[in-house]
């Protein structure tokens, strides 16, 4: 059971790692800021990127494990700043195996306001299945922020949350779920920005929005 048990980390801590370069690849991040992390299925851990770690010096060999709690269980490295807030999702959100967290312009730029991203666009209807909704400022280094993620998502659908005046944070069935709600969430907030230079952008009908995400998240692309 361990070596099965080191075989899934060894598995994630190569994923986690790869996937923190689609955060690169669609200008999400910057620097060291931002983060991906998944949980291990069945034991309460999880991988997470080091912090303060170049993106291009991250290897699966510098992923940090650790348990649910924040603290380490294995790696060199401390893990990031983010940690102890991601742990506390994956203790209260037990359907969930990956986090992000990014700081991406357009998303951020609506989370500094203490907007929520309005649900303009069919795109956000199915992946969001509603607006994007702003979660409560909170301090860095403890899980205060996990405490507003949990709080806001829980009263949502949408995968992501903008944290005021912080930056976005998503969720999913595993890391590259949430990798794509950041992708996305990204992708919506510059077009709905764009919509607004041109006048009031036009929400979708509640009805409507269910009929698309139902559509989205149920019949859409190959099963």
């Amino acid at each position: 059971m361990a070596t099965d048990v080191n075989a899934t980390i060894a598995a994630l801590r190569r994923e986690v790692c790869a996937l923190h370069a689609e955060l690169t690849r669609y200008g999400l991040v910057i620097w060291t800021a931002g983060n991906v992390s998944a949980r291990v299925p069945g034991r309460d851990l999880m991988v997470i990127k080091p912090s303060g770690v170049s993106y291009d010096d991250l290897t699966p060999e510098n992923m940090v494990v650790c348990d649910l709690h924040g603290r380490v269980v294995e790696g060199d490295l401390a893990p990031s700043s983010d940690t102890d807030a991601q742990a506390y999702v994956y203790r209260h959100l037990p359907e969930i195996g990956g986090v992000v967290h990014t700081h991406s312009t357009y998303a951020t730029a609506w989370a500094s306001r203490g907007e929520a991203i309005p649900c303009a666009l069919t795109m956000m209807a199915d992946e969001f299945g509603g607006e994007i909704p702003v979660g409560p400022f909170a301090l860095i280094g403890d899980d205060s922020i996990g405490r507003g993620i949990v709080d806001t998502l829980t009263q949502s659908r949408s995968a992501a949350v903008l944290m005021r005046n912080h930056g976005v944070f998503t969720i999913g069935k595993d890391a590259r779920s949430a990798v794509k709600a950041a992708v996305m969430c990204e992708d919506v907030a510059r077009t709905v920005h764009i919509a607004r230079q041109l006048g009031e952008p036009i929400a979708i009908d509640p009805a409507h929005v269910d009929s698309l995400y139902d559509r989205y998240q149920n019949v859409y692309g190959q099963r």
